[in-house]
C-alpha cells in the first residue's frame, strides 16, 4: 500500500519551519534571481535534494490510480492566532490545534502556511493560492494536506479574520487575542490525492505524505487581492515525477 512504501522523514522541527527554511541559519532562498528555485541547490550543501532529488514537490496531477486509501480525518479545535511573515510565507503556528487521522495513523497539526499562485497543479491547472497544512508523527513522519484556494463570489472567514492582522513585512509571530477555527479552511468533501513527495522549500528534504484536496476552496477577489499585495509569486515550479505514481481516493 501507498502508505506503507512511504520513507520516513526524520527532520528536526527546532531550527527548521517545516514547509519555510529558517534562512539565516542556512543560505539565503528566494523565489527569484540568484537567489530562486534554480539555484537553491547551491546556496548550501544542506540544499543538494532541491536538484538531486527524485521524489520532489510539488508536481502537476494529470493522471493517477484509483486506490483504497484510507479517509482524512481531521480532528481541529479552536486556537488563539499566532501569525508571522517568515520572509517567503504567512505561516500560521497551530501546535496546539489537533490531529490528522489517516487510517491507523494519527499527525499532530504544527502549522499552516500559504502559497500564490498554488504549488502544485491539476491537469495543469494552477490554482489562484494553496494553504498547506503541516503536520508530523510520533515517529517523525511528515505529512501535508494541501488546500487549494480560487477565486470565486463568496469570501472565506477564516481567511478574513487572517488578512486582519497579517504583518506587510517579514518579522517575529504575533500573537492576536481570537480564536481561529482552521476546520473552516477544509472542503465540505475530503476526496484526495495521495503521493510521496518532498518539502517545496530549502533544504527540499524527501519522505513527505502529500495529500491534495480534491475540491477547492472559495476566496473572495478582495481577499485575493489582500494577499497578493504582500506575496505573489512565492510558489516552487511543478518537479518532475520521475515514475512516481499518483494514488487517488476514488
Amino acid at each position: 500500500m501507498f502508505y506503507k512504501k512511504l520513507a520516513v522523514a526524520t527532520l528536526a522541527v527546532s531550527g527548521l519551519q517545516i514547509g519555510v527554511c529558517n534562512s539565516s541559519e542556512m543560505g539565503h532562498w528566494g523565489y527569484e534571481g540568484n537567489t530562486g528555485p534554480a539555484h537553491w541547490s547551491h546556496l548550501s550543501e544542506e540544499y543538494a535534494l532541491c536538484a538531486t532529488g527524485k521524489q520532489q514537490s510539488p508536481i502537476n496531477i494529470a493522471t493517477s490510480v484509483k486506490a483504497d486509501l484510507p479517509p482524512l480525518t481531521f480532528n481541529y479545535k479552536s486556537i488563539p492566532l499566532t501569525i508571522v511573515n517568515n520572509g517567503h510565507s504567512i505561516q500560521m503556528t497551530a501546535d496546539k490545534a489537533g490531529t490528522l487521522q489517516v487510517g491507523d495513523d494519527s499527525y499532530q497539526l504544527l502549522q499552516f502556511h500559504t502559497h500564490s499562485p498554488s504549488e502544485g497543479a491539476i491537469n495543469g491547472k494552477r490554482f489562484d493560492m494553496v494553504i498547506h497544512l503541516v503536520h508530523k508523527s510520533a515517529k517523525g513522519t511528515l505529512a501535508v494536506v494541501a488546500v487549494f484556494l480560487e477565486k470565486g463570489e463568496n469570501p472565506n472567514p477564516l481567511i478574513a479574520s487572517l488578512w486582519k492582522v497579517m504583518p506587510k513585512v517579514a518579522g517575529k509571530p504575533q500573537q492576536h487575542d481570537v480564536q481561529i477555527d482552521i476546520n473552516q479552511l477544509l472542503p465540505s468533501k475530503h476526496d484526495y490525492y495521495a503521493f510521496e513527495g518532498s518539502l517545496t522549500t530549502p533544504p527540499c528534504s524527501e519522505g513527505v505524505k502529500w495529500m491534495v484536496l480534491k475540491q477547492p476552496v472559495s476566496i473572495s477577489a478582495e481577499q485575493l487581492a489582500q494577499y497578493r499585495e504582500v506575496y505573489f509569486g512565492n510558489a516552487r515550479p511543478l518537479q518532475s515525477l520521475n515514475g512516481r505514481k499518483v494514488f487517488s481516493s476514488n
